[in-house]
C-alpha cells in the first residue's frame, strides 16, 4: 500500500526571514521611543496635541514623498537591496540625535530624520518581499512580515516596561532621564538591523528597468487608483496613535500602564497577522480588509466612549486584531494589483498617499481634541467619532467598488501598446503602518 501524499510545506525564502529578522530588530528599537515619544513631549517638554499632531503629520508625510521616488527607482534600476538597506541605515543613524531633544524642534527634526530613512526603505522593501514568494503565498510573506515586525514592538516594550520601572516605578507622567535611557538602549537592536539587511538579504533577481519614471499613481491601473482612493479616505481617520497614548493617559493610566497596554496591542497583533495573511490567500483580502474596518469602527467608537481605565485596555487588545487583520492583507493587495514591473512604484505610491494625509487626519485630530488659538475644540472624543465615521463609509465603498485581482509577472501581466494607454488615461485618483 501506498502512503498517501502529504500536502507540499510551503517554503520561506531567505530574502523573508531576512527582512524579517530586519523589522524585528529596527521594531525593538523604534518601539523604545516612539511609544513613550508623546509622553515626553506632553509631560516634559509641555506640547499641546496640536503641537503633537503636527509633528506626527509631517513626519509622516515626509517620508511618504521619498516613498514615491524610492518606490519608482527601484523599478528604473531593477534593484531593490540598495534602497532597502540605506534606508535602515539612515533610521538608525537619526536615533542618537533624540538625545539633543530639550525643544519640541529637535524632537521634530529628529523624528522626521527618522521617517527619512523609512521613505527610502518601505517600498523597495515590500517589493522585495513580493518579488521573493509566488502569488499563492503573498498574504503568509505580509503576514509573517508583519508578525516578525510586532514581535520586535513586544519585545522592545517589555525592555522600555523595564526601563521605565526600575528608573521611576508606575508614576503617572514620564520623565527627562528615563527618556534619555530609553533612546541609548535602543541603539543596540537598530545596530543589529542593518546587519540583518545588509548582510542577509539577495536581489531576487535583476529586472528590466521600467520605461521611463513612473512617479506617483501613473501608469498603475484603473483598480488600483480606486483602491488607493477609498484607502485615502480611511486614513483620513486614522490619524497618529500618539492619540490612542494621550487617551489612555486621560482615562487614568499611569506610565507603566500604558507600555503594559501597548505591549498586550502588540502580542494581539503579531499573533493574528500570520493566520490573517495565511487566510487572505484562500478566501480573497477584501473580506478580509472590509472586516477589520469595520472593526476598526466599533473600536474607535469605544475609545471614544470609554469611562475607565479598563475599558481603554480591552479595546486596545481589540485594536491589536484588527491591525493584524488588515496591515499585511493590504499590503499583499498591493501587489495583486498591479504588474510585477511596476511594484516598487506601487508600493510607493501606496505608502506615499497614506503618509500624505497621515498629516491633515493629525492635524484634524489634535485641533478636535484640544481646539486652536481660542477656540477649545470638541474635546478627547471628538478625533474617534470622527476617525470611526470615516472607516465605516471607506468599508461601505470598499465593499461596493473594490474586488480580489492577482497579477504575477508568471502570468504575463505586463503594461504594453493599448493597455499601457488604458492605464494611464484611468490612474488619476490618487493611499500603514504609520506605526512604525
Amino acid at each position: 500500500m501506498h502512503e498517501p501524499e502529504s500536502p507540499p510545506r510551503r517554503r520561506i525564502p531567505r530574502n523573508l526571514w531576512a527582512l524579517s529578522a530586519t523589522s524585528f530588530f529596527m521594531d525593538i528599537s523604534s518601539e523604545m521611543i516612539l511609544n513613550v515619544l508623546p509622553l515626553f513631549l506632553s509631560n516634559v517638554l509641555g506640547v499641546g496635541t496640536a503641537v503633537i499632531g503636527l509633528i506626527e503629520g509631517v513626519a509622516e508625510a515626509t517620508a511618504s514623498l521619498l516613498k514615491v521616488f524610492a518606490g519608482g527607482l527601484s523599478d528604473r534600476l531593477g534593484a531593490r537591496k540598495p534602497l532597502a538597506a540605506g534606508g535602515y541605515i539612515l533610521s538608525a543613524l537619526a536615533k542618537p540625535l533624540f538625545l539633543l531633544a530639550g525643544s519640541w524642534g529637535v524632537v521634530a527634526g529628529a523624528r522626521w530624520a527618522d521617517r527619512v530613512g523609512k521613505g527610502v526603505r518601505t517600498a523597495p522593501r515590500d517589493a522585495l518581499i513580493a518579488d521573493s514568494i509566488s502569488s499563492s503565498d503573498r498574504g503568509l510573506a505580509f503576514g509573517m512580515h508583519r508578525a516578525a515586525d510586532t514581535g520586535g514592538a513586544v519585545l522592545g516594550l517589555l525592555i522600555t516596561i523595564a526601563v521605565v520601572t526600575h528608573l521611576q516605578g508606575n508614576t503617572s507622567e514620564l520623565g527627562k532621564d528615563t527618556f534619555r535611557t530609553l533612546v541609548l538602549v535602543s541603539l543596540v537592536p537598530a545596530v543589529l538591523a542593518v546587519l540583518s539587511v545588509v548582510l542577509g538579504v539577495r536581489e531576487t533577481r535583476k529586472r528590466a528597468a521600467a520605461d521611463g519614471p513612473r512617479i506617483g499613481f501613473r501608469g498603475l491601473g484603473r483598480r488600483f487608483a480606486i483602491f488607493l482612493g477609498i484607502v485615502a479616505l480611511f486614513d483620513l481617520g486614522n490619524f497618529s496613535d500618539a492619540f490612542l497614548v494621550l487617551r489612555a493617559q486621560e482615562r487614568g493610566l499611569g506610565v507603566g500602564d500604558v507600555l503594559w497596554t501597548l505591549l498586550g496591542f502588540n502580542l494581539v497583533y503579531a499573533l493574528v497577522s500570520t493566520p490573517a495573511g495565511a487566510l487572505s490567500d484562500r478566501i480573497g483580502r477584501r473580506r478580509i480588509i472590509i472586516a477589520g474596518w469595520i472593526a476598526y469602527a466599533g473600536i474607535y467608537l469605544g475609545f471614544a466612549l470609554a469611562g475607565s481605565a479598563t475599558e481603554i485596555v480591552g479595546l486596545y487588545l481589540s485594536y491589536g486584531a484588527y491591525y493584524g487583520l488588515t496591515t499585511g492583507t493590504a499590503k499583499a493587495m498591493v501587489a495583486d494589483l498591479v504588474p510585477v514591473e511596476l511594484r516598487g512604484t506601487a508600493y510607493g505610491s501606496y505608502h506615499a498617499l497614506l503618509g500624505i494625509i497621515d498629516l491633515p487626519a493629525s492635524v484634524i485630530a489634535g485641533v478636535l481634541w484640544q481646539g486652536i488659538g481660542s477656540w477649545p475644540g470638541f474635546g478627547p472624543a471628538a478625533p474617534f467619532y470622527f476617525g470611526g465615521a470615516t472607516a465605516l463609509a471607506a468599508a461601505l465603498l470598499f465593499a461596493a467598488f473594490v474586488r480580489d485581482q492577482t497579477n504575477d509577472g508568471a502570468q504575463g501581466d505586463s503594461v504594453s501598446g493599448a493597455s499601457a494607454s488604458s492605464l494611464v488615461s484611468g490612474a488619476r485618483l490618487g493611499a500603514d503602518e504609520k506605526r512604525t
